[in-house]
């Protein structure tokens, strides 16, 4: 079975996936992660990140994994290095791209094989997993995501500079050509700004729990 997510930055996707995901026994997948993995990858490598030949060579010629549920670039565990400044300013570039793309996609499901999985990311709904047994799309008030996401970068973060990157990225996504930022016609929508965690995924858990018995979950507003 696959649960998917999908939503923009800051609204609580990866930790919610991640609980969910140990609470139903389920394998937890970023799909977002591994666009990060190969933006790092080609910043590291002294690439240009407007390069999209060259990004697409990073991609083909990287091995991607999956590790207790942090992301491997070349068998090394990157998870801590896929959030810095870098990354979160050329991710969105370098997945822009839709020869990229299928190359990441492809990983991606590669690594989801015949697993139950909990997978979130920007496009798991709509591209990457749209069979997806129960979808999800999540949202927040933007000054709510900058203050989750200043907080995730350990709290010295300025938020109105937060905000405007989140903002700006948020717009970038959902210009895509392909893969854009959007929540499928059969995604249920959760609005996580003034919800906890836990309550967030007591409604997730509640309608793959109903699935898995064969009711239809309610949509969530």
């Amino acid at each position: 079975m696959i649960v998917a997510i999908d939503g923009p930055a800051g609204c609580g996707k990866s930790t919610v996936a991640k609980a969910v995901a140990k609470e139903l026994g389920f394998y937890f997948l970023n799909t977002g992660s591994f666009y990060r993995a190969v933006t790092l990858a080609h910043i590291e490598r002294g690439g240009d990140c407007h390069d999209k030949a060259a990004c697409l060579e990073t991609a083909r010629s990287v091995s991607i994994t999956v590790r207790d549920g942090d992301i491997c670039l070349d068998g090394v565990d990157v998870e801590d290095r896929l959030h810095v400044p870098a990354v979160d300013m050329n991710a969105s570039i370098v997945s822009s791209d839709p020869a990229l793309r299928a190359v990441v996609t492809d990983m991606v499901r590669q690594v989801a094989g015949h697993m139950d999985i909990v997978t979130e990311g920007r496009d798991t709904t709509t591209v990457i997993f749209p069979d997806a047994q129960a979808k999800f799309y999540f949202d927040a008030d933007l000054s709510v995501r900058a203050a989750r996401r200043a907080l995730q970068e350990g709290g010295g973060s300025d938020i109105s500079e937060v905000e405007r990157l989140i903002k700006a990225r948020d717009e970038n996504d959902k210009n895509k050509p392909v893969g854009a930022l959007k929540a499928a016609p059969d995604a249920i929508i959760i609005d996580t700004s003034h919800l906890t965690i836990r309550e967030v995924c007591e409604k997730v858990v509640s309608v793959v729990r109903s699935l898995q018995e064969g009711v239809h979950g309610e949509v969530i507003g």
